[in-house]
């Protein structure tokens, strides 16, 4: 392993972005999709479920954890998730495959009440996207400092997010979910996401 601070080069040669680790979960979620642009409504419900769990943990602990997530969470459909019981909830909170934090687990369910009532006023996706006005913004920072945790973006689309009752959506949260979701590409120069033929490619809608 060769690393540079901004920049780490692997076994395979290809040089990534300075915080990816040499789990191969990690590797390929760094490579296909972290930066690229999702534009799928259950895609972005997840994320943003998983970003609010992944508070105050590194996010390679909810990745590792996302398949079970994916099962217990009844593939992130919002329609189920909204109705779960609080005998649901406690059978979730004594899973050890999930973050077992009851705050972040009940938030999962208003925010799956908020995702649908959003749904019928507007599309979610459009809603979501219309922070960075529709398109990704190709930052490319040069160093790893060069990232910031947070952006006027962020901040306004944590508010909006707030507004329509959802939580566990603050601005640090929200920027973290923008740049998982490809609304922000903050790839380091230098990474070898940083192509044109890697960064057009939209990540496919997942199959529950």
């Amino acid at each position: 392993m060769v690393w540079t601070h901004n920049v780490v080069t692997f076994d395979d040669g290809k040089p990534r972005c300075g915080w990816v680790s040499d789990d191969p979960l990690y590797r390929a979620y760094h490579d296909d999709e972290w930066g690229r642009p999702h534009r799928d409504p259950n895609a972005l419900f997840e994320l943003l479920i998983l970003e609010g769990c992944q508070a105050g943990l590194s996010w390679i602990t909810v990745l590792r954890k996302r398949a079970h997530y994916r099962k217990v969470y009844d593939g992130f459909d919002p329609e189920k998730i909204a109705r779960y019981t609080p005998a649901k909830l406690d059978k979730l909170t004594a899973d050890p495959g999930i973050v077992r934090h009851r705050g972040k687990i009940e938030a999962s369910v208003g925010n799956a009440k908020a995702w649908l009532a959003l749904a019928e006023r507007e599309d979610p996706v459009a809603f979501l996207w219309s922070f960075t006005g529709g398109k990704p913004v190709v930052r490319r920072p040069k160093t790893l400092k060069d990232v910031p945790a947070q952006t006027p973006e962020s901040a306004a689309m944590s508010k909006a997010l707030m507004k329509l009752g959802f939580r566990f959506v603050g601005s640090t949260i929200c920027y973290a979910f923008m740049q998982a979701t490809g609304m922000v590409d903050d790839h380091v120069a230098g990474c070898h996401c940083v192509t044109a033929a890697s960064r057009s490619r939209s990540v496919p809608a997942r199959r529950a």
